[in-house]
């Protein structure tokens, strides 16, 4: 166990060790409790016993003692009997240094050779060594070299360094005694020069010193920790060298520690790379955050961006549109002055650049740049006759036949005149009267008012424009046919090139002729229906809707109006001629026996109005033929309803009475302003008649109102006094949200004034014009709006006759409101009138040939104004008045709407509004104007909301106060002061 070259320790120490042992109570549980203590006496005994050693100058000889620690072995242990194989031939167990050198600074330790113990150890985070325990198996006792009685304990380390058994003295009167637990601590008064010169006892001075040092715990772990023993897999010896210690040691086992070394160095490497990976990605991420961040918002500014340029286009597509309509139409201009010059039709250049007379020329009116005028409305003198055909008496001027055939010629070749009823043209023949024109002078001349048609009958004229003569012509033509319509300005001259003679009819008596043949038709057309058992006990009302609906057809002589078996849905009046009644015979497909004969206001097939009727005679028609009036199961239906209906039914005619005298007795509102309490701000508009000014209240700035200025010579001029007051009672007894309102009127002797209602937002017509047209949503919109003013207004007997974009005005939430209730009218439910009034561009076509109208004017305007709305432009305008009225006559179906890009359901609610014959219009038949709310293009329309004010305004215009004008366009001052006029036609007023 000892080397012998080692002097054993003296008696004294070793006795003074056992005695300590026994009074310690040194028992079986006698090895160190922890790792510590015994790196702790490792390290005490290395720098014991290696550096403080005085140095040789020889190696010692064989009898001298030696005392230097041995080399560790290869395994790292101090122990010679460590089991590595590393034996004294290769490496002598004493080493002998001649010449000292100072302590090298610590290092590193390598595998296999002595570590320097430094004097602090850093902390090393290793896992505790568990403790040895020592097995005390058996005692003997032995007697040593000075005689004395010990007890060798057999006692050893439960760690494949030691191996082998540690001998303790003790003496032999305490083997008797219990042997408790050694201290934990080695006293100071042990002679550690006499115990280092034993090996054994330096072996028993290790065990004790195991347990000496548990305050430096942790510098013991740092200590096994670099000496290679203590590791992270505990002691840092692997199962394999624990198994292998006991046999042999090889250099296997030193690769494996090697190798668990390298592996602690380089999971702590990985930890430490790991954990600044793990920074970088979190530096990493967060960046990559910020800028996504960063392109979250470029992205939202070029959506943004997107949208605004998509937008812009949109816009500019528009404009693109809207002046290829400006170049197609003044394409159009073109072709038609190249035309005028080739083919002579100088006569058109009498209506171009139309307007009514006494009218202020549009050019002047505004000062704005726009090249798009405002539409100018028309309106003849009232004509309207409240008696009977009869009570009309016309003027009749006797003519030749070959007179009456040039006067009818001419009139059929005219556009416009051409149109009119047989009827109608035998009575303007018969009223013509001739007039005779020396040569040089003038039958028509420029810029004068017009009121007369003229026929050439003989002679040479020229027609002249601004002191240019643009040609000639002769005998058999027709012009100034416009002057018949209305009140309008010439704008060319006709001059006597020789002595002439020219046939004369004057527009008064042409609205005669056109009052008389309508009301006489209307009540031929009563009295035929009267005359019908099923329909005679109907009210005139109704039986006026029915002569609507009634449409004229000629058979000619043998035509088989009824066949016999045929089933039939039609209803026929007989207005002129005859028809024989046949039947055939049972026995016979081909003889027919003839019943009777059917003269003028007989009829048959009314049994066709109740149900689908199957014939059962013949109806044939006789010479020279017959002309019959025709109504169909479907339109009377469409119009009337069933007669079982229609018999019972109350068409409130009493209710609206009683609510037209109601209407006057309500109290005026601002009452207690006079017209000098009013201060005039700016001018909103300029119209045919006067100016619109917004004036404010001296009293209290923040009321403001428009106050409509009327020039009462030019009322007079143009014989527009029914109207204005037309215009003043109606308005006063309008109380809706979508109707502007009248407050109050006044006059003097150059104006009289309406105060209205301020309407700030601006004109549809002005947004229009800056944005080229409407959307579908905004459309719908401004159509509802006006469908709910013509619902209140058609339900009081009251006709609009005016609607246009120029008279829709917006309010400060965005709704619609009328304005200009000039061209209005209070009518019954089914009467009519013949006054020709509105807007060229707007006016249906009864209107135009003076057949008398009613509410369907208005529901043809608002297929008018839908078409404007969505694409910036009327369907029917031309270069004058009389080309717009041609166009219009030919019918909406000669509109290509696919130029347009209207859809499909607008087409067809356009088509329904427009059609030329007034019993067919939506909202004119029996189911009125919630037939044209529930057509397909306003499906899913909120009308609730609209008529509560609560959906919101797609065309809202910003207004500041009550005095903000700049929603309007700019006018200058009006210089033109009117003369007096004292004729007290305005005394009501």
């Amino acid at each position: 166990m000892v080397d012998s070259g080692v002097q054993p320790p003296t008696a004294s120490s070793m006795k003074q060790i056992n005695n300590l042992l026994v009074k310690e109570s040194y028992s079986l549980k006698l090895y160190p409790a922890s790792v510590s203590e015994l790196s702790a006496m490792i390290g005490h005994a290395r720098k014991e016993s290696f550096p403080e050693c005085a140095p040789f100058a020889a190696a010692p000889g064989d009898g001298e003692a030696r005392g230097f620690f041995k080399k560790s072995h290869t395994c790292g242990s101090l122990y010679a009997k460590c089991g590595c194989n590393n034996d004294s031939s290769a490496f002598p167990l004493v080493q002998t240094y001649s010449n000292p050198s100072p302590e090298p600074p610590p290092s590193p330790p390598k595998r296999g050779s002595t570590p320097v113990i430094a004097s602090v150890y850093p902390k090393l985070d290793a896992k505790r060594l568990s403790n040895p325990e020592i097995n005390n198996t058996s005692s003997k006792h032995h007697k040593n070299n000075n005689s004395k009685t010990v007890i060798k304990a057999n006692v050893y380390l439960n760690h494949p360094e030691i191996t082998f058994p540690i001998p303790v003295e003790l003496p032999k009167e305490a083997g008797t005694q219990s042997v408790p637990n050694l201290a934990k601590s080695l006293p100071t008064c042990i002679d550690h020069a006499e115990i280092k010169k034993s090996n054994l006892d330096y072996h028993k001075y290790n065990a004790l010193a195991y347990e000496c040092s548990a305050s430096k715990d942790e510098e013991a772990k740092k200590f096994l920790s670099d000496f290679g023993i203590f590791g992270p897999m505990g002691n840092g010896v692997t199962t394999v060298l624990r198994r292998s210690s006991r046999n042999s040691i090889d250099g296997d086992v030193i690769q494996q520690i090697r190798k668990n070394s390298k592996n602690l160095v380089d999971a702590k490497r990985r930890n430490s790379s790991a954990q600044e990976e793990h920074e970088y990605l979190k530096t990493v991420v967060a960046r990559l955050k910020k800028e996504l961040a960063e392109q979250d918002v470029k992205y939202g500014a070029l959506q943004s961006e997107l949208f605004e340029t998509r937008k812009d286009l949109t816009c500019k597509e528009s404009e693109v549109i809207k002046l290829q309509r400006e170049i197609h139409k003044l394409k159009s201009v073109l072709q038609q002055t190249t035309s005028f010059n080739q083919d002579g039709d100088i006569l058109t250049s009498l209506q171009e650049k139309h307007a009514m007379a006494n009218r202020v020329p549009q050019s002047q009116q505004s000062l704005n740049s726009s090249c798009i005028l405002k539409k100018q409305g028309v309106s003849a003198e009232s004509s309207d006759s409240t008696g009977q055909a009869s009570d009309i008496t016309l003027t009749k001027h006797d003519k030749d036949f070959r007179s009456k055939q040039l006067i009818k010629d001419a009139i059929m070749d005219n556009n416009f005149l051409q149109n009119l009823d047989t009827s109608q043209v035998r009575e303007i023949v018969d009223c013509m009267y001739l007039r005779e024109f020396p040569t040089g002078t003038y039958v028509i001349r420029e810029g004068e008012a017009g009121a007369h048609l003229f026929v050439s009958a003989e002679g040479d004229f020229e027609v002249m424009k601004e002191d240019k003569v643009l040609g000639r012509m002769g005998p058999g033509k027709a012009f100034g046919e416009l002057a018949i319509l209305y009140n309008c300005t010439r704008t060319a001259s006709i001059r006597v090139v020789v002595d002439s003679k020219v046939w004369v009819l004057d527009r008064k008596v042409f609205q005669q002729i056109m009052v008389r043949t309508g009301l006489q038709r209307l009540q031929d057309n009563i009295n035929f229906l009267r005359s019908v058992p099923l329909l005679q006990n109907l009210s005139n009302e109704v039986l006026a809707k029915i002569a609507d609906v009634l449409e004229v057809e000629f058979y000619p002589a043998g035509v088989y109006i009824i066949r016999q078996g045929a089933n039939g849905d039609t209803f026929f009046i007989i207005s002129s001629g005859s028809v024989k009644v046949t039947q055939r015979k049972p026995e016979s497909m081909e003889d027919e026996d003839e019943i009777r004969v059917l003269q003028r206001g007989d009829y048959f097939g009314e049994q066709a109005l109740l149900k689908e009727d199957c014939r059962t005679a013949n109806i044939i028609a006789m010479h020279p033929g017959v002309e019959c009036l025709t109504l169909d199961r479907e339109s009377f239906k469409q119009l009337i309803g069933d007669l079982s209906e229609i018999k019972e039914k109350d068409y409130g005619d009493d209710q609206r009475l009683n609510r037209q005298i109601n209407t006057h007795l309500e109290k005026q509102e601002y009452d207690y302003i006079n017209l000098d309490d009013l201060e005039v701000i700016a001018t909103l508009g300029i119209g045919g008649f006067g100016r619109v000014e917004l004036v404010q209240y001296t009293s209290d700035k923040s009321l403001t109102f428009a106050l409509k200025c009327l020039k009462k010579q030019h009322i007079v001029d143009t014989q527009q006094q029914d109207h204005v007051f037309s215009e003043r009672n109606i308005m006063m007894s309008c109380r809706n949200k979508f109707i502007c309102r009248m407050y109050r009127t006044f006059k003097d002797s150059k104006y009289v004034y309406m105060l209205l209602e301020g309407c700030l937002g601006g004109e549809v017509w002005t947004i229009l014009r800056d944005r080229g047209c409407f959307d579908e949503d905004t459309t719908k919109f401004i159509t509802g709006c006006v469908l709910e003013a013509f619902e209140y207004l058609h339900s009081r007997g009251i006709i609009y006759r005016d609607l246009k974009p120029e008279n829709l005005l917006l309010d400060r939430n965005g709704y619609v409101k009328l304005v200009d209730f000039g061209f209005s009218k209070r009518l019954g439910y089914s009467s009519k009138t013949w006054t020709f009034c509105g807007t060229p561009e707007y006016v249906a076509p009864e209107t135009i040939l003076n057949k008398g109208h009613d509410r369907s004017v208005d529901y043809w305007a608002l297929g008018i104004l839908m078409h404007e709305l969505l694409t910036g432009n009327p369907p029917f305008t031309a270069s004058d008045p009389m080309k717009t009225y041609n166009l219009i006559l030919k019918g909406i179906d000669m509109i290509d709407f696919a130029k347009h890009h209207i859809g499909r359901s607008a087409q067809s609610l356009i088509k329904k509004l427009c059609r030329d014959s007034p019993s067919e219009r939506l909202g004119y038949q029996k189911g009125g104007i919630q037939d044209i709310k529930k057509h397909k293009w306003f499906q899913g329309f909120d009308w609730d909301g609209l008529i509560t004010q609560t959906l919101p305004s797609p065309i809202k215009q910003t207004v500041r106060g009550p005095c903000d004008t700049t929603n309007f366009d700019c006018f200058g001052k009006d210089n033109d002061i009117p003369p007096d006029e004292l004729s007290n036609w305005d005394l009501e007023f």
